[in-house]
Parts: structure tokens; sequence; C-alpha cells
């Protein structure tokens, strides 16, 4: 039991990962007021400089848009991100700031796809999420559709669906389809809970995640990336070379 723990207390000791490496966070919810994000601008100026601490250089921020919820438009997101940089500039944060936005996949984001006023980041990723509850019958068509399209998919927090929980071959089935892969950092931590978790670790083993994100709501979600910094399995994702953030 001693050597057990001897080798524990060393592992506590390893150094935190340096999220630097990644530059861009490229999922998050910092406009203020228009989402289940920050509430106001002084809470976003606050995370604002903790992400700069943390080592970002620059960040996506991805308000929701969704039918039956957030109706966000381009014009509120990008009115948004206005006022924003403007206060960031002001507040002296060294910070980056852009803005895209994380799609509920229902029946108006599916009829919108047509449209050309999708906001996107890198010229070409749509990120998108779909119910916690039910998959949608839907799902493959729409892939197509999103690429069709020209954009290239990715599926928020992937790890985050109790319905793939008992199939993993699922993850693999959206990756052949075209979707890259976008992982929560707290996820790793256990935050979500254990099935949530273990998938992350899969996907992690398996080199299945192309994009690593905060989906930042709040402080308190920053506070649990600090404490996820000694977690192996974060290192090993920032060690593994399939990341694409730091191309954003």
């Amino acid at each position: 039991m001693a050597f057990f723990k001897f080798f524990k207390a060393k592992e506590a000791l390893l150094p935190p990962a340096d999220l630097s490496v990644l530059k861009t966070d490229m999922h998050s919810h910092f406009i203020p007021g228009i989402d289940d994000g920050s509430e106001n601008m002084h809470e976003t100026l606050d995370l604002l400089a903790e992400m700069a601490a943390l080592g970002y250089k620059k960040v996506i921020t991805t308000p929701h848009i969704m039918s039956d919820g957030y109706r966000n438009t381009p014009e509120i997101i990008l009115g948004g991100l206005e006022k924003v940089r403007e206060a960031v500039k002001e507040a002296g944060i060294e910070i980056e700031v852009e803005a895209a936005a994380e799609y509920y996949f229902d029946y108006d984001f599916e009829k919108s796809l047509f449209q050309k006023d999708k906001l996107i980041w890198g010229g070409k990723y749509l990120l998108w999420e779909m119910s916690f509850v039910n998959k949608p019958e839907t799902i493959n068509k729409g892939i197509f559709e999103m690429i069709t399209q020209g954009y290239k998919p990715v599926l928020a927090h992937v790890e985050r669906y109790p319905f793939w929980h008992d199939d993993y071959s699922q993850y693999e089935d959206l990756a052949n389809r075209g979707t890259l892969l976008q992982l929560n950092i707290n996820s790793i931590s256990g935050h979500y809970g254990t099935g949530t978790k273990k998938a992350a670790e899969w996907l992690i083993d398996n080199d299945m995640i192309s994009f690593l994100g905060t989906d930042c709501h709040h402080m308190r979600h920053l506070e649990l990336v600090r404490k996820t910094l000694s977690e192996k399995y974060l290192r090993k994702i920032l060690a593994s070379g399939k990341l694409l953030n730091a191309t954003l």
C-alpha cells in the first residue's frame, strides 16, 4: 500500500499541461446576454483575462443558435462581437476574439443549410450540436448536406452524448462520414460524469479528436480547466499531434 501511495503522490506532482500549445479555443460562450454563457461585459472580460492567463492567444466564441431556445442571428452575434472587442481593447487584455456559432441540429438548421449565412471558423468549419436525449433520425442526411454545401462539420462535445456510451463504433461512423470531433477539456476530469469521462478517454486513445475546447460558459468552467491541467489524458491529447486548434 505504501508503494502505491508513493507513486500516486509522484503522479500528482507532475507539472500541469501547457494549454498555450493550442493557441486557439474554438468553443465558448463569451458574448454577454445572448445565450446561457456570460451574463454581462464585466463577466466576459474576467473570463477572457483568465483565458489569456491559461495561455490562449485567441478565442473563437460560439453562441448557441437554436430554434426553440436562443434564436440568435449573424447580426446579433457579430454585433455583440464588436462590443466585446472594443471592451477587450479598452481593458488591455492581450487576446484576439473572433466569433462563430454553435448550431443546434433541428429542423430549422437542416432547412437553413442551403443559405450561405452560416457563422464558421477557419473558413470552413461549422460547429454543431444535438439533443443529449435522442439522436436525430436525420443526422446522416444532415452531415451529407453540410458537406455538400462546402462546410466541414465539427460535432461539439462528442463525448457527452450518452446514447453512444455503449457503442463507441458510432464515433468511427461519424468520422467516416466526414465529421470532425470536438472534445471538452473538462470531460477529461469527469466533470460531466463517468460515462463521459470513459468516452473521452477512448476517443483520445483512438486519435479521434480534432479540436479541444473549453465550452466555457462561466468562471467555474475555467476553474475546472485549471484543475484538469494535471490529468494524464489532457497531456496525452496535447501531445498527440492530431489537434487542429493551432491552425485557426
